[in-house]
């Protein structure tokens, strides 16, 4: 659990970490339109390519990026075990009576686990490239239209940039509460499925009680720092676009154009 990596920043000096967050947020919902095209597996072999040239530019390995699939990898193979058990089209590959599985579930399960890969690859990049403070910005700046319907833009980015930073947190204090109950004697691995429940109740109890914590010592460093919801803020930093991140938004669109066509033509 100490190698997941899912929601942490990369302080790697790369182009793509220096570009404009709210550049980086545009081209990462125009590609996950195109994610969402029904443009086949053409489709998805030109965004896979597009994303693995991103990785090669922004000096991530493809190992940080596996490491960033493992803690969706439960919730994955469950949809996908349901998939295949709902899916009632083609031909009947296997029937045990209770279990019936067809060629068309397995097609179509294989490419929802596809097009999740890609989902999880495109928002991990934003993650790995992006500082918490600079997406925070980001998104306030994306979601600045909204506000003249009554959309509470700040708040929701920095909801979303708390939750964002605090996923590695989370994983931290579990390591080190994991670590602490081992040193008690728990056994998280082995024993009957009644010790293990009660091996995980040892953990959340704890892990909920500091995530409660640590939530109350941020509240008060923000009032400390005079945060007040809702006033209106200045900024020391100001976002300004370059060149490079016209280049970015013309190459998402680009792909996502692609992606349109080869829909047409399949």
């Amino acid at each position: 659990m100490n190698k997941i990596v899912f929601g942490k920043y990369l302080p790697l000096n790369s182009p793509i970490h220096h570009l404009d967050p709210r550049a980086k947020i545009l081209a990462m919902l125009v590609m996950l339109v195109a994610v969402f095209m029904p443009a086949g597996w053409y489709g998805y072999i030109v965004i896979a390519i597009i994303l693995s040239i991103v990785t090669m530019i922004a000096k991530i390995k493809f190992s940080y990026i596996y490491r960033s699939f493992k803690p969706m990898m439960m919730m994955v193979i469950f949809l996908l075990i349901i998939n295949i058990l709902s899916f009632k089209e083609g031909v009947l590959l296997l029937d045990l009576g209770f279990l019936t599985v067809y060629s068309n579930a397995l097609f179509q399960t294989f490419y929802i686990a596809v097009r999740l890969i890609l989902m999880i690859m495109i928002t991990t990049l934003l993650t790995f490239t992006t500082k918490p403070l600079d997406l925070t910005l980001g998104i306030e700046y994306v979601l600045g239209p909204f506000t003249r319907f009554g959309l509470p833009t700040h708040e929701i980015a920095m909801i979303i940039s708390i939750a964002l930073r605090f996923i590695p947190t989370i994983i931290e204090e579990t390591m080190r509460i994991m670590n602490s109950q081992k040193s008690r004697g728990v056994d998280f691995e082995e024993g009957k499925l009644k010790e293990k429940v009660m091996a995980i109740v040892s953990l959340i109890v704890p892990l909920f009680s500091v995530a409660f914590q640590r939530a109350d010592e941020l509240a008060n460093a923000m009032e400390a720092r005079g945060y007040v919801p809702g006033e209106e803020r200045t900024r020391y930093k100001q976002l300004k676009y370059t060149k490079n991140d016209f280049i970015l938004l013309a190459g998402s669109f680009l792909v996502l154009a692609m992606v349109i066509v080869l829909a047409f033509v399949i």
